[in-house]
């Protein structure tokens, strides 16, 4: 049984590891898809209009539940900032 102790104690470090992760994930994704909102496409060089356009076309990509959770993930600290403007 120590052993199977063992095993069950590093699976749950090792979901609370990827847990961690997906948050970070979330808070970026959610961080990106707000910045690309607010660009003006017509005022950003050629490259970076691509770059934006892969990054929105990834964005799109995911499910809308974690699209959601990635706004959730930001909304606060969004909210925040712009308040203070």
């Amino acid at each position: 049984m120590p052993h199977r102790d063992e095993e069950i104690t590093l699976l749950r470090r090792e979901l609370e590891m990827l847990m961690g992760e997906r948050q970070t994930l979330l808070q970026v994704v959610g961080a990106t898809a707000a910045l690309i909102a607010t660009l003006d496409s017509k005022r950003l060089p050629v490259g970076a209009v691509e770059s934006a356009d892969l990054v929105a076309t990834t964005i799109n990509a995911l499910s809308e539940e974690t699209l959601q959770d990635a706004l959730d993930a930001v909304r606060a600290e969004i909210e925040e900032d712009g308040a203070g403007k």
